[in-house]
């Protein structure tokens, strides 16, 4: 299917796995600065994307870039080589199954990241690599609009990471080239407990009123706050303190574009496979503190899915 080659020990050899509304952003703002990077999709929007280039429209700009894209069920065993970057931008119940296919081309020295939703997902790379595993999170309001084209809304953009100090300097780099705003804060894991906070809730709430964030926000108001206080009291319970999140994400709610939709959100209107676990799961399944609102939405968005 594509020439043989070894993967460029010179620079930094990028992979993003899953072209979507996150890796195909971030994908195609790399291969734009000059990176060297492979991406990875499927299906329809693979073919749109070696066919025609990834398209970015976002509120003020529309242009598209020409990237190498791959299926990644055939990468594994393919190169001779590594990966000096891989970052797996697939929903979270795919991560596993993403590493499998690529982990022949991470070696010890490969800096690994997910952006999956949820603040667990280093731990899971951790069990199963010896890699470099940074924690990160990023924050964007986009989504496919259709094969090889994503819609990003707003000017919202910014990724943060952080971890081992020498390869968060080498990710950064990669950014910093790419002009995509980031930040490396000491501590990742309150970091990540922040954005949580806000996808967990809104995610959960967009789904269960099939409604957007803006009218979550104008209709839901006090159930919102108190969804978010459930998820402040899970972090508590795991040793980080983010009380003063949960005013801040009301805020960010009213401020998104009215019609913003979470990614969960649009998986359940088209019938496809949720973050249900990590988003809700997480916290409605938390045995040390009492998540009433948050397990009566869990049970109703279960039996949803199953429809």
């Amino acid at each position: 299917m594509y020439p043989n080659k070894v993967i460029n020990t010179l620079g930094q050899r990028v992979a993003v796995v899953g072209l979507g509304a996150v890796g195909g952003y971030i994908a195609a703002h790399f291969a734009k600065a000059g990176v060297d990077v492979v991406g990875f999709a499927r299906a329809k929007h693979l073919e749109a994307i070696e066919k025609n280039g990834i398209k970015i429209e976002e509120d003020s700009a529309c242009w598209n870039v020409h990237l190498d894209a791959r299926e990644l069920e055939d990468l594994d065993g393919y190169f001779e080589g590594y990966f000096d970057i891989v970052l797996f931008c697939v929903k979270s119940y795919d991560l596993v199954d993403a590493y499998e296919h690529i982990k022949s081309h991470i070696d010890k020295n490969t800096v690994l990241l997910s952006f999956s939703n949820g603040v667990n997902n280093g731990d899971v790379l951790r069990k199963l690599s010896k890699a470099s595993v940074l924690d990160g999170c990023v924050y964007i309001l986009s989504h496919i609009e259709k094969a090889g084209v994503i819609r990003k809304k707003g000017k919202l953009f910014c990724a943060t990471f952080g971890g081992d100090k020498k390869a968060v300097k080498a990710l950064g780099e990669i950014f910093e080239k790419a002009k995509l705003r980031f930040k490396t804060p000491e501590d990742i894991q309150t970091a990540l407990w922040q954005k949580y906070i806000f996808i967990s809730a809104f995610a959960t709430l967009c789904s269960y009123y099939n409604k957007s964030i803006g009218a979550v926000y104008e209709y839901h108001y006090e159930e919102a706050k108190t969804l978010l206080e459930e998820i402040a009291l899970v972090a508590k319970a795991k040793g980080v303190n983010i009380v003063e999140e949960v005013q801040k994400a009301l805020k960010s709610a009213s401020k998104v574009p009215y019609d913003s939709l979470t990614s969960m959100h649009l998986d359940f209107r088209k019938k496809k496979k949720v973050e249900l676990e990590s988003l809700c799961g997480f916290v409605a399944k938390e045995q040390s503190v009492q998540t009433p609102t948050m397990e009566k939405m869990y049970r109703a968005l279960l039996k949803k899915q199953r429809l």
